[in-house]
């Protein structure tokens, strides 16, 4: 073995072999001589007599062929033996060392041969035996590797130890790198675990040195290679050209198909002529299929393929002999604020407007109507083959309410319906679907005053209505629901015609004068002059007292009375007076509403003291 040869080498030269003894004879010739100068002490100590040119020789061999175990630096030894457990390393001591093959596992390729860097881990266990590490050795020179590695771009080995979120963990040098999972192969991994317990290359791509962080790459070594390769392929690339792919990513925008070194994208609009939700409802990962190229980009390696290409559009596979008024039925597949989209048949779709889908004039959403995956039957309203284009209606398929109308909804008829909506005028109210009218503001009740019509009623209730007006080509009725009821201002025209007397209380004082309920529907204004009582002071709110109507009109449901018309007798004379003539000009019937009101007016201008 070596470790025999180099102990016969260096005892050679020590001069421990037999010819280095005394010489026998001598001591035989010359006793007294030898005991003389025989040394004691090297005998009793066991120590023989060496040159000291011998000496300086045996130091320089000693030197030059072993290391120093005591020394912790890193040495380079050589692999001499690999048992089941082991790695034997001659590092040039007086003994091999002994590795375990557990800090090889980075390199299962070692052999007998190669060069190890190590250190010196025991000097001589138990057994007197030389224990080295190797991973010891890797680490101390670990990041002046890495470091080397980085700068220069040089390729390295790493063993993959596990998997870690998001990547994996890597021994290079005896450092945990971080490998990615983004950075493991130029195609996405659905296998991570697959890789543990592999040997591979990797490029370092990052160093952290504050936190002592390395990234390493295994995509950007080949990265390279295939930008050359796509750059080929795309080169000898024709639009319209079909080839063979593999399904290689499905996303939620489309699907990225392998077209042998180069990948390509199916956009999910040119996936099916009809409209789907997913590319995985047509294709599935690993799946072969042909494709169509659409357009590419060399510069930006970018190619754009489609498979509903492959095959006829399908509306030139539309059966001819459909026309405009022709019924037909699909599937309910896009709804929007504005309509629903139709398939009538697999990629041809029609759309049905909102307007389309109900003779109500009052627009509502689709999806009152339809939801997505009904199948609806519809009328053909427009076809268009060269736009690819068709509309639809559902409520075509209904009698149009319109048609009967004057004999449905004649003037002056009576009817119930339902509050759709207000605007600032009035009340729509339906009375049917498609049947729609309006109720004007004036038109909702004869006495109260109603500034909206939110103040009277509801959306979603029931309302009593008549017929004032019908438009049939205009398709507009006119409604009113006061007339439901007698006008109750006709009645009180008699009850508080000018110069009767009623007693009630003073409700409010307001600016000019007071206010008088006489009734729910009769307020009554009272001037400020016409409020003083007989001892010269004034009504005060919640007063009660005797008032004389001196002002009378229907149409304006205006009612004006007076309390010093009952105790002052020039008031009480131009009462009578304006009592006989109304009463005259009425029998005469010669003056106009107008007149009436003019002459009242200048009645109560005089009443109030005006010229």
């Amino acid at each position: 073995m070596a470790e025999e040869n180099k102990n016969k080498e260096v005892q050679e030269v020590a001069g421990m072999d037999t010819a280095s003894q005394p010489d026998a004879a001598a001591q035989q010739q010359n006793p007294e001589q030898f005991l003389k100068e025989f040394n004691w002490h090297n005998y009793e100590e066991g120590i023989d007599p060496i040159d000291d040119n011998k000496l300086e020789e045996f130091e320089k061999l000693v030197a030059e062929n072993f290391v120093d175990t005591l020394d912790d630096e890193v040495v380079t030894g050589k692999v001499i033996n690999i048992t089941d457990r082991d790695a034997i390393i001659d590092i040039n001591a007086k003994s091999e060392g002994v590795i375990s093959l557990n800090e090889f596992r980075y390199n299962p390729d070692l052999k007998v041969g190669d060069e190890v860097e190590v250190l010196i881990d025991v000097r001589e266990d138990a057994t007197g035996q030389l224990i080295l590490s190797h991973r010891k050795a890797r680490v101390i020179k670990a990041w002046d590797r890495v470091n080397k590695a980085h700068d220069e771009g040089l390729i390295v080995n790493g063993y993959v130890k596990c998997r870690t979120k998001g990547g994996m963990i890597v021994d290079v040098f005896g450092i945990e790198a971080f490998l990615p999972g983004s950075q493991i192969d130029v195609k996405p991994i659905r296998d991570y675990d697959a890789y543990v317990g592999k040997t591979m290359e990797f490029k370092v791509v990052k160093i952290n040195h504050e936190f002592k962080n390395v990234v390493v790459s295994h995509k950007a070594l080949i990265e390279a290679d295939i930008e050359e390769q796509k750059k080929e392929i795309i080169g000898q690339l024709e639009k319209g050209q079909v080839l063979e792919g593999t399904v290689k990513n499905i996303t939620s925008y489309g699907v990225f198909v392998d077209l042998g070194g180069v990948d390509g994208l199916i956009h999910i609009t040119d996936l099916s002529w009809s409209r789907i939700n997913h590319p995985n409802e047509i294709v599935e990962l690993d799946q072969k299929l042909n494709v169509v190229i659409l357009d590419f980009d060399e510069a930006k390696t970018r190619i754009q393929l489609g498979l509903k290409q492959l095959s006829k559009h399908p509306w030139e596979a539309l059966d001819e002999n459909l026309k405009v008024g022709d019924k037909v039925k699909g599937k309910v597949v896009v709804i929007a604020d504005y309509g629903a989209f139709i398939e009538v048949a697999e990629g041809v779709e029609g759309l049905i407007h909102v307007s389309e889908m109900s003779w109500s004039t009052h627009l509502r959403s689709a999806q009152d109507f339809v939801n997505v995956g009904d199948e609806v039957e519809a009328q053909i309203l427009t076809l268009d083959r060269e736009d690819r284009k068709m509309s639809l209606g559902i409520k075509q398929l209904t009698p149009d309410p319109w048609t009967d109308i004057t004999s449905k909804y004649p003037v002056g008829s009576r009817h119930t319906g339902i509050v759709r909506n207000f605007t600032n005028f009035g009340v729509f109210v339906e009375l049917e679907e498609g049947i729609d009218g309006l109720i004007y503001i004036s038109d909702l009740s004869w006495t109260k005053k109603i500034k909206h019509p939110s103040e009277f009623t509801n959306v979603g209730d029931k309302l009593d209505v008549v017929v004032l007006e019908l438009d049939v080509e205009g398709r507009k009725l006119s409604l009113g629901h006061k007339q439901t009821e007698s006008n109750p201002w006709d009645k009180y025209e008699t009850e508080f015609a000018v110069g009767t007397t009623h007693t009630a209380e003073i409700s409010e004082i307001v600016d000019k004068g007071a206010t008088v309920d006489f009734n729910e529907d009769i307020t009554a204004f009272v001037p400020q002059r016409h409020l003083e009582k007989e001892d010269g002071s004034k009504l005060k709110q919640g007063e009660s007292a005797e008032f004389q109507i001196i002002e009378f009109n229907k149409e304006f449901k205006r009612v004006v009375a007076s309390h010093t018309a009952i105790h002052k007798e020039e008031e009480a004379q131009i009462v009578k007076q304006a009592q006989k003539k109304a009463a005259a000009q009425q029998a005469q019937n010669n003056t106009t509403i107008g007149d009436v009101n003019a002459e009242l007016q200048a009645l109560k201008d005089k009443m109030e003291g005006k010229k």
